[in-house]
Order: C-alpha cells, then sequence, then structure tokens
C-alpha cells in the first residue's frame, strides 16, 4: 500500500479564496442532504410502510425481511455507481457527474410517492418500487464521493476537516427532514396513512430536487481538476488504475467507511423495525427517536471535523469506533426496556458515538487517494461499504427470528462492523496523501 502518487503537481489554476470553498461546500451540502433525505426516506418506509403495503402476500416477518431485501438493493448497486460516476468524474469533471447523479436520485424518490400497492397492481408493484431504488443506489453511489471531492479540493489544505464535516452533516440533515416528514404523516388517521399520507413525503422530492439543482448549477469545477485537465494527468480508466495502483488503499477505505454506513442503518432502520414490530412499541415513538438523534449528529460532526484538523482523521475514526464497540450491548439493554425515555437516549448516543467516525470519513477517504483516482477511490471505497453493510437490518433481522427476538445479535454485529472500522482507520492515518497547495 505504498503512496502511489504523493502530492499533486502545482501549475496555473490559481487558488480559491475561503469564501468561495465556503460557497462551493454548502452547494454540496445542500446536494448531498437532498441525497440522503432520499435515501433515507426509503429506509423509514421499508420498515413501517412496504412492508405491509407492497408485500402484502406474506407474514409478518417475511414481510419484513422483504421490503429490507428492497432496501439492500440500492446498497448493492452503490459500487457500480461509483464506477460510472467515477469515470465520469475523474475524465470528464466533478461537476457533470453530480448533476446528473442529483436528478437522478430525486426523479426516483419522486415517482415511489407515485407507485401504486400490491393490491392496486399485484406483484408488479414490488417490482417496479425494487427498480426505483436501484435507481436510487446508482445515483447515491456516484453522489456522495463526488461531493465529497469537490468540496475537498475547493478547500484550504488546513482546513479540510470542517468543510468535509460540512458535506456529512447533510446525512442528518436528510435524516431531520426524512424523519420529520414522516413524523406529521403518522398523525393522520392509520386508513389515510395506508390510502395516501405515507406518499406525502416521496412526492416532496420534486421540489426540493428543484432547489437544489438550482443550488448545484452555480458550483465551479474544481481547481484541482482543472489542474489535472491541463497537465493532461487524468487517468485513462480510473477503476482500472485504482486498483493497479492503489488496491490496498481502497480497502482501506472500505474498512474505515463500514461503520458510519452500516452501523447508522442498524441504528435506524433496523431499530425502528425491531422497537415497532417485536417490541411493539409505538411507531412514532422509534421515528422521533431518529429525529432527536439526527439533531445531535449535526453538532458531533461539527465538532469532530474541527478534531480532525488538529488530532487527524484516522485517529479520530479509532476513537469513535471503540466508543461504540464498547456501547453496543448496553445500548440494545436500554432499547429492550420499552421505556420512551431510555429508548431515545440508547438511539441518541448510539448515533452520536458513531458520528465520531463518520463525520471525519470523507476527510479521510480523500487524503487516501491521488487527485487522478480521488472520485472513483473515495466513491468505490464508501459504496462498497455500504454493499457490504447495507444488509444488516435484513441480517439483523433473521437473527432475530432465529433467536426468538433476542437483540444481542445486533449488538454483536455493530461490534464487529466497530471494530473493522477501527483497523480502517489506523491504517488510513498511515497513508494519507498531502496535495500540494494549488498557485498561480
Amino acid at each position: 500500500m505504498s503512496n502511489p502518487t504523493p502530492e499533486v503537481p502545482s501549475g496555473a489554476t490559481p487558488p480559491i479564496s475561503g469564501g468561495d470553498a465556503a460557497r462551493v461546500a454548502w452547494a454540496a451540502f445542500v446536494g448531498t442532504a437532498l441525497e440522503w433525505y432520499d435515501y433515507f426516506l426509503f429506509g423509514t418506509a421499508a420498515a413501517l410502510v412496504f412492508n405491509r403495503l407492497f408485500f402484502t402476500d406474506l407474514d409478518a416477518t417475511a414481510a419484513t425481511l422483504a421490503a429490507f431485501a428492497t432496501f439492500g438493493v440500492g446498497f448493492a448497486a452503490r459500487p457500480i455507481g461509483a464506477l460510472a460516476f467515477g469515470y465520469i468524474g475523474d475524465r470528464y469533471g466533478r461537476r457533470p457527474a453530480l448533476l446528473i447523479t442529483i436528478v437522478m436520485i430525486g426523479c426516483a424518490t419522486g415517482l415511489i410517492g407515485l407507485l401504486p400497492d400490491y393490491l392496486a397492481i399485484g406483484i408488479a408493484a414490488p417490482i417496479m418500487l425494487a427498480v426505483l431504488r436501484l435507481l436510487q443506489g446508482l445515483a447515491v453511489g456516484g453522489e456522495w464521493g463526488g461531493a465529497m471531492t469537490l468540496a475537498i479540493e475547493h478547500a484550504p489544505i488546513e482546513k479540510r476537516g470542517r468543510f468535509a464535516a460540512l458535506i456529512q452533516i447533510g446525512s442528518p440533515a436528510g435524516t431531520l427532514i426524512s424523519s420529520g416528514a414522516f413524523a406529521l404523516v403518522l398523525l393522520m388517521p392509520p386508513a389515510v396513512f395506508d390510502a395516501w399520507g405515507w406518499r406525502l413525503p416521496f412526492l416532496l422530492a420534486f421540489p426540493l430536487l428543484g432547489i437544489a439543482l438550482y443550488i448545484r448549477l452555480k458550483v465551479e469545477e474544481s481547481p484541482i481538476f482543472q489542474e489535472l485537465v491541463a497537465l493532461e494527468a487524468r487517468a485513462k480508466v480510473p477503476a482500472l488504475d485504482l486498483f493497479r495502483r492503489a488496491g490496498g488503499r481502497l480497502a482501506v477505505a472500505v474498512a474505515a467507511a463500514m461503520l458510519g454506513v452500516g452501523g447508522f442503518y442498524l441504528m435506524t432502520t433496523f431499530v425502528v423495525s425491531y422497537g415497532a414490530n417485536t417490541l411493539g412499541v409505538d411507531r412514532g415513538l422509534m421515528v422521533n427517536a431518529t429525529l432527536i438523534a439526527a439533531g445531535v449528529q449535526i453538532v458531533v460532526t461539527v465538532f469532530a471535523g474541527r478534531f480532525a484538523e488538529r488530532f487527524g482523521p484516522g485517529r479520530m475514526t479509532v476513537v469513535g469506533a471503540i466508543a461504540t464497540a464498547a456501547a453496543a450491548f448496553p445500548l440494545f439493554w436500554l432499547i429492550d426496556t420499552r421505556n420512551p425515555l431510555a429508548i431515545i437516549f440508547a438511539v441518541t448516543l448510539g448515533i452520536a458515538l458513531l458520528t465520531i467516525a463518520y463525520a471525519v470519513t470523507g476527510a479521510l477517504l480523500t487524503e487516501l487517494f491521488p487527485p487522478e483516482l480521488r472520485y472513483s477511490g473515495v466513491a468505490l471505497g464508501y459504496n462498497i461499504a455500504g454493499a457490504i453493510t447495507g444488509f444488516l437490518p435484513l441480517i439483523a433481522t433473521a437473527l432475530l427470528a432465529s433467536t426468538g427476538g433476542a437483540s444481542w445479535t445486533a449488538a454483536l454485529l455493530l461490534i464487529l462492523i466497530a471494530l473493522i472500522t477501527a483497523l480502517g482507520g489506523l491504517l488510513g492515518e498511515r497513508l494519507r496523501v498531502h496535495d500540494k497547495p494549488v498557485v498561480h
């Protein structure tokens, strides 16, 4: 895992100002928040709606498993999206790739809100749902890596931690909006919610897409990519070069990203389903717990980003991963009490701890790869981790059924991915690539 390209050659492109860097990061954040709103919305609906309305012929456990399998399809598609958009981003620019991804996911999410359910069109309903989830996954596979790459390459080197954290806030912001939207429609009578209320959060994706697209159209291309073009230093086939020159770094990136992706979905998608369907806790309480946790996650992300600038993103990844592993069993013990305050505290603490690692994932992954392979490396590393861990809610639900509803299996899964991420952070800190500042 030797350093393939220790520094970016410096050339003709002038540096971008701090104000411009903040504007670019803000535009990237808005688009990413929309992407995660769309993506997280599906997870909540898989736990509360799709298992009942799109897999009607199955018993309760089988329907939940089928809904989570559809949820996992999006994760399986993400590495393919990372390959496709990584090629566009490393060959033709970060900006065009990001414009395509945001349109794809916004349209796919809005169309889910228009789908007829199983009682209306039969087996075609879950098939169409899976296809739209696949499109979501392809788009997200290119979105996060591109937004992070664009923001980092615009940012002053010494301030990359805070700009990377701003992009990561897109995740809890998306959670807040999606959980808030679902919390509101859950106030409807159950019959109204099942008939059309659940569709409203999905249809909201259309106007949100218009706003995000307008903002993102104003984003300028990365100065580092412009310099790669000027120096004719772009990779011809980025993915092939990535596996050939930086395969070890890619493995480290996958490990470092696993807790932020998989752990989050265990503490949100799985826990919402576990609380509502196994423990019999009110659905609204479970959704509100994730809503409160998302607010705390924003605060933790800001502080973790600043600490990453001082101590290094790899070290912060190790701290967050070890803390999450240590807390895993107590968190699920608290949830098992069925006490509303205990559940809210457990979900909030669990997400806060894993966010220490998640907040710095972008800063760590972007500095694992040289600029000519960066979009592909960041996107593939993050989304392979997503493909591996995206089925964790499905696996946790299956283990739950096989052990008679025992939550210790989910705690063990959380510990496992936390320890893998701790190793990724330890190795990643030693392998960071340091770009030269872009000067006149």
